[in-house]
């Protein structure tokens, strides 16, 4: 069905989540709502704020530009606009614009009569930044433990955090977030090169089917998982990178203090090895 046939069937009231039909509006071919409304504002007063810290940070050199969160001096409390303040009001206006557009996607699922698996896979990609700059945080008692906004100095600030648990690559957490990454990029990366491979053929031939592209893989590793359980998994990969990243970073701090490579010891220490 052509999209502007099905456009029809789209733009039809309910489905909101708050303001009824008096949020229940487009713009152009967009669905606004509610929830469009309020990224909308989150999104433009954030960046506004950023380029205001930004001017009074002495550079407008994009890599060196640094929003510093406060002093841990300052724990729970807002601090000066200058001293952490403004990383505060942008923290909140980032939390909101992201959990709005989630909502927002909600609401497009509602009308469309579509499973909420959008929205679910963005709410862990916010889980991941909610735990660095909210929950952990909260948990070591002061909002100088979330990072700055810079890309220089956040840098700099994953760095300075994997030294301070000497070699943060033994987490055990992390292992499973980079294991999910790598993996989530090979299997799309396969996924994607098959259906090219399939529907974008050498001039004069035809453009191959699924069955081509399942034997493919049957042939090549000895299993295909279809064109359905790829989407599957590459959703699993996906998710599961975001959520063992927040977990990783979590753990470190407010439940585990000291250097990761002494976890291990629990290894060594297994009634096998005596």
């Amino acid at each position: 069905m052509a999209m502007l046939n099905f456009e029809r069937k789209y733009r039809v009231r309910g489905g909101t989540l708050l303001g009824g039909d008096l949020f229940d509006f487009w713009v152009g071919p967009f669905y606004v709502g509610f929830f469009g409304v309020t990224t909308a504002f989150f999104s433009l007063v954030g960046i506004l704020l950023i380029v205001w810290g930004a001017s009074q940070g002495g550079t407008w050199n994009l890599w060196q530009i640094n929003i510093a969160p406060p002093d841990l001096k300052y724990g729970l409390g807002m601090a000066p606009l200058m001293e952490g303040g403004l990383w505060q009001l942008i923290t909140v206006c980032a939390t909101g614009s992201f959990v709005s557009w989630a909502l927002r996607e909600v609401e497009i699922c509602r009308k469309l009569g579509m499973g909420y698996h959008v929205p679910f896979a963005f709410a862990v990609a916010i889980l991941a930044y909610v735990t660095l700059v909210v929950i952990r945080p909260l948990l070591m008692g002061a909002w100088g433990h979330g990072f700055p906004y810079g890309i220089i100095s956040h840098l700099d600030w994953v760095s300075n955090t994997g030294y301070q648990y000497l070699h943060f690559h033994y987490n055990p957490a992390h292992m499973l977030a980079v294991s999910f990454f790598f993996a989530t990029t090979f299997a799309l990366s396969l996924h994607g090169a098959l259906i090219l491979s399939a529907t974008n053929p050498a001039p004069g031939e035809v453009v191959k089917t699924a069955e081509h592209e399942n034997t493919f893989f049957r042939d090549a590793i000895g299993y295909s998982i279809g064109t359905l359980g790829i989407h599957r998994l590459g959703l699993f990969l996906a998710l599961s990178a975001g959520f063992w990243s927040a977990v990783c970073i979590v753990i470190s701090g407010p439940f585990w203090t000291r250097g990761w490579p002494e976890w291990w010891s629990w290894w060594l220490n297994l009634p096998v090895w005596k």
